[in-house]
């Protein structure tokens, strides 16, 4: 603590806690001093909020000689809104907006490029070479074009401010007339420039005459655009084909002449139509509806198949008198000890219909991914291999606490050694396996890695290649999200509510039937 006295015995100790202290707070001032221009330009003011305050707050609790239990308190009240906090709100604010593929930008970024991909070249208009340099991260900062007049030769420099002269010693040019260096810009190269491509395709400077547009990386010329915005009726005009668009959902849509909606929309506030579409949406409830049975399906099955053969060499390997107990054991716990991204990648070939191993045992062609029911058979399959070690070792401890004379006492009574089991070993089990058993339902529910690694949520049906025959819905979801032609976030969003829903109540009923057999076995 800075500004404490140093422990009796131990100065050189304070010192350097002093020092990892004082350092780590001078990190987080200066990442948060390098982070806050890019969010200035971006306008993203509650990240910049966000980006002053927590500096602010842990130097004025590090800083000082009180406070300490903000000390432990601070760093995982942080770190918990970050990771966890955040990203659930988030989730929640896209679930009710229609976030996604045309609708990513604001408002008035949606309406500038519109009008800038609208830009058309000026009849015997001005042509430039072209050269585009950054000040700063050529990956963020801002773009700048240096633009050298066919003509005459003359280098200009132009932003989203309009075009001035540059002075000759300012740069040096190419025999084309084509800028290569320029004093205190860094000048792009073609992959730094196709990184940014969807960014450049928006970037226009203003000109007397038009605007300045790229045409590739080495040229420009004056254009201007064929869509005009009207603030004061809020609408767009098109003047080659004389068509008036109004909005309408995040969009632009053509009232009149021939024009079509235009694509590029806008994020906006949908209320509960991503969850409505859910329901009522032929096209999305359908798969949605198929994946959610197999989901539940497949998470059940998991833990019913995983269990009973754990449980199942759990018991035949409880027998005292049992000799390489630890061996066998062992060997049975090898499944759970391999990384199983690793397992599944050998599991996939397994099946391979003309050279897997499963096939070439059973002197077979089964094409195990290319139908609905094989594939899920070999998801089940391959999730009991990979799941029966846990509750093998989970059941071992569990009938090693159990005392061996109760069951000794039902036998005693006349039971045999099923009655035994049955009325003793399982109710007494259960009582501390079946909160592990929820929450083996819920890991598999959202089990995303066997699906995605296995079977990838193949096979697809003919009309619809977002939702698999295999999918559960965190691969659906996903995949709405990120593996398809258009990204539906806002969607995605909302089905994301819809599984914490479903385990949050799965869970609810779960833990009070453990509940119960607690107190009735208490």
């Amino acid at each position: 603590m800075i500004g404490s006295a140093p422990a009796e015995g131990g100065p050189s100790r304070f010192v350097t806690g002093v020092v990892v202290k004082v350092v780590l707070l001078a990190l987080v001032v200066a990442l948060s001093v390098f982070a806050l221009p890019g969010l200035v330009d971006q306008r993203q003011w509650v990240g910049v909020g966000i980006v002053v305050a927590v500096p602010v707050l842990l130097v004025w609790v590090y800083a000082g000689r009180r406070r300490v239990p903000l000390k432990y308190l601070v760093p995982g009240t942080v770190l918990l809104i970050a990771f966890q906090l955040y990203p659930v709100l988030y989730t929640a604010s896209l679930a009710f907006s229609n976030y996604g593929s045309g609708h990513r930008l604001s408002k008035a970024q949606a309406i500038s490029t519109i009008v800038t991909a609208s830009i058309e070249k000026v009849p015997n208009s001005k042509e430039y070479t072209l050269t585009v340099a950054t000040k700063g991260d050529p990956a963020t900062a801002p773009f700048v074009y240096f633009l050298t007049d066919l003509e005459d030769g003359t280098v200009y420099q132009g932003t989203t401010q309009g075009l001035t002269e540059v002075a000759a010693g300012e740069v040096t040019k190419a025999d084309d007339g084509k800028v290569i260096t320029a004093r205190g810009w860094h000048i792009l190269n073609a992959q730094q420039i196709n990184a940014r491509s969807a960014a450049l395709a928006a970037f226009v400077v203003p000109s007397d005459n038009g605007y300045v547009k790229n045409i590739g990386l080495s040229r420009a010329y004056i254009g201007r655009p064929t869509v005009s915005y009207d603030a004061k009726t809020d609408t767009l005009t098109d003047s080659k084909t004389d068509s008036t668009y109004a909005p309408r959902e995040g969009k632009f849509v053509a009232t009149d002449g021939p024009g079509e909606d235009i694509s590029t929309g806008w994020r906006v506030n949908v209320g509960m139509a991503n969850f409505r579409a859910l329901i009522t949406n032929p096209d999305i409830r359908g798969p949605f509806l198929r994946i959610l049975a197999w989901t539940i399906a497949f998470a059940l099955l998991s833990v019913l198949t995983t269990f009973g053969l754990g449980l199942l060499l759990a018991i035949a390997l409880d027998h005292p008198k049992l000799r390489g107990q630890r061996l066998y054991r062992s060997l049975l716990l090898l499944p759970y000890a391999l990384p199983a991204f690793i397992s599944l990648l050998v599991w996939q070939s397994m099946y391979n219909r003309d050279f897997g191993l499963i096939n070439d045992l059973l002197h077979t062609k089964i094409d195990w991914f290319g139908g609905a029911w094989t594939a899920r058979l070999a998801i089940l399959l391959a999730n009991l291999w990979l799941g029966f070690p846990y509750m093998f070792l989970v059941c071992t401890g569990v009938l090693q606490s159990i005392p061996r004379e109760l069951r000794d006492a039902a036998r005693v009574d006349g039971a045999n050694a099923f009655a035994a089991f049955r009325t003793v070993t399982l109710p007494l089990l259960m009582v501390s396996v079946a909160p592990l058993l929820i929450a083996s339902f819920a890991f598999n529910f959202n089990n995303f890695n066997m699906i995605r690694l296995l079977t990838d949520g193949g096979p697809f049906p003919a009309n619809n290649s977002t939702a698999g025959e295999t999918d559960i819905l965190i691969s659906y979801t996903y995949r709405l999200a990120f593996g398809g032609q258009s990204a539906q976030y806002g969607l995605a969003s909302a089905i994301s509510i819809a599984i914490f829903v479903l385990l949050a109540l799965i869970s609810f009923v779960g833990f009070r039937k453990t509940r119960a057999l607690e107190e009735v076995h208490r």
